[in-house]
């Protein structure tokens, strides 16, 4: 072991600027509910799970399909579109906006991530930045989502890539970290059997 010193002092990390949305109490109270609401709910009654998220300021559309082990830090800050599915211990770490679109897939252990540290500060300062996921996309197992990022409309994101920029509509997109490889293919209804 090196005796380098530390590039920052953990001690100066200071983050009573950053704002929540709600109070302490209604933070705790909220991760309580998640805490004993969500896992023990059975995988049929998604309905009563949108109904909490609504109850703590989620805008969840309707027909939207969310599993038990799946985490929102602050439901208030999260925005999920018509029909979109939720997968399993997908993690919306919601320290600023998250924005699902309509008709959108966030598959099983995806994390979506609005919140890093300023690499450049000695006090390791907290960012955030929102992200947004447009209709149609599908981010499949397993990926990261990173603060500031926008997946465009009907873009595919492969298991377990790491996203650190935006992506362009209508592409498959994979790898750490993630780029668009080819175009996603519109299949036309009338030709399926």
């Amino acid at each position: 072991m090196t005796n380098d010193q530390p590039f920052v002092d953990l001690r100066k990390y200071d983050q009573s600027w950053f704002d929540r949305g709600r109070p302490s109490w209604y933070v705790l109270l909220w991760w309580f509910v998640q805490a004993i609401a969500f896992p023990l709910t059975p995988q049929p009654l998604n309905i009563l799970r949108c109904a909490l998220l609504r109850l703590f300021g989620a805008r969840i559309g309707k027909g939207v399909l969310i599993r038990p082990t799946a985490r929102f830090t602050y439901p208030w800050k999260v925005t999920i579109g018509n029909y979109s599915w939720i997968g399993d211990n997908v993690v919306l770490y919601s320290l600023d906006q998250i924005h699902i679109g309509e008709h959108c897939v966030i598959s099983q252990k995806s994390y979506l991530c609005t919140g890093t540290h300023d690499l450049q500060d000695p006090a390791f300062g907290l960012k955030t930045a929102s992200i947004t996921i447009e209709n149609g996309a599908w981010v499949a197992a397993d990926c990261f989502v990173g603060p500031g990022v926008q997946i465009a409309a009907n873009a595919v994101i492969g298991a377990r890539s790491s996203v650190f920029t935006n992506m362009p509509s209508g592409q498959v997109c994979w790898g750490s970290p993630c780029r668009p490889k080819t175009a996603r293919l519109k299949l036309d209804p009338s030709t399926t059997p």
